[in-house]
C-alpha cells in the first residue's frame, strides 16, 4: 500500500507544479553557443520574434531604444529570427547579426534563427504561446515582429501584436509596470 500512496501523491504534486518559467529554457545564441535564459532571472524580459524583410523591420530601432532607455531598471529585449513569414528573414544568422548590428545598431541579444509555428516551433515558443504551458496567455504568433512580455518571475505577462510598436503607450506602461514589480 505505501508504494501506490507514494506514486499518488508523486502525482498530485507533479499536477500541482507552478507552470515552467522563461528561464527553464536553454536557446542558442547569434552565433551559435548555448544560452540558459535562467541568467535573465529577475530581469523582466521582452521576446520578440524578428525578421530583416518585413514591413515591421524598422522596429528594430523602437525596440533598441527601448532597450537603452529601460535595461539600467532591468529590462533586456530578446530577439528570436525566424522565417516562418513569406521568407522575410532568408539570409543565415551571419548575416543577420550584420545586418542588425549595421542598419539599427542592435545592442540587446540576439539569438539563432528558430521556428515559431508550425510543426517545428521552438519548445520557447510553443511555451510562450500556450496557455496550457505557460499559465497565463493564449497567443498564437500571427506575424514577424510579435512582442512577449515575462514578467521578473519569468512568467509571461502579455502578448502584443506585431504591428504594434514598443513606443505605443499600452505596451510602455505595461513595461513599466512589470519593471515597477519587485
Amino acid at each position: 500500500m505505501k508504494p501506490l500512496f507514494i506514486s499518488l501523491l508523486t502525482i498530485l504534486l507533479v499536477a500541482a507544479a507552478p507552470f515552467k518559467t522563461v528561464y527553464d529554457f536553454t536557446v542558442k545564441d547569434i552565433d551559435g553557443k548555448d544560452v540558459s535564459l535562467g541568467q535573465y532571472k529577475g530581469k523582466v524580459i521582452l521576446v520578440v520574434n524578428v525578421a530583416s524583410h518585413c514591413g515591421h523591420t524598422p522596429q528594430y530601432a523602437d525596440l533598441e531604444a527601448m532597450y537603452t532607455k529601460y535595461k539600467d531598471q532591468g529590462l533586456v529585449v530578446l530577439g528570436f529570427p525566424e522565417n516562418d513569414f513569406m521568407g522575410q528573414e532568408p539570409g543565415s544568422n551571419s548575416e543577420i547579426k550584420t545586418f542588425c548590428t549595421t542598419k539599427y545598431d542592435v545592442k540587446f541579444p540576439m539569438f539563432s534563427k528558430i521556428d515559431v509555428i508550425g510543426k517545428n516551433i521552438a519548445p520557447l515558443y510553443s511555451y510562450l504561446t500556450k496557455k496550457s504551458e505557460n499559465g497565463a496567455v493564449e497567443a498564437k504568433v500571427t506575424w514577424n515582429f510579435q512582442k512577449f512580455l515575462i514578467g521578473r518571475d519569468g512568467k509571461v505577462i502579455a502578448s502584443f501584436d506585431p504591428a504594434k510598436k514598443v513606443t505605443e503607450d499600452n505596451i510602455v506602461k505595461a513595461v513599466e509596470d512589470a519593471l515597477a514589480a519587485k
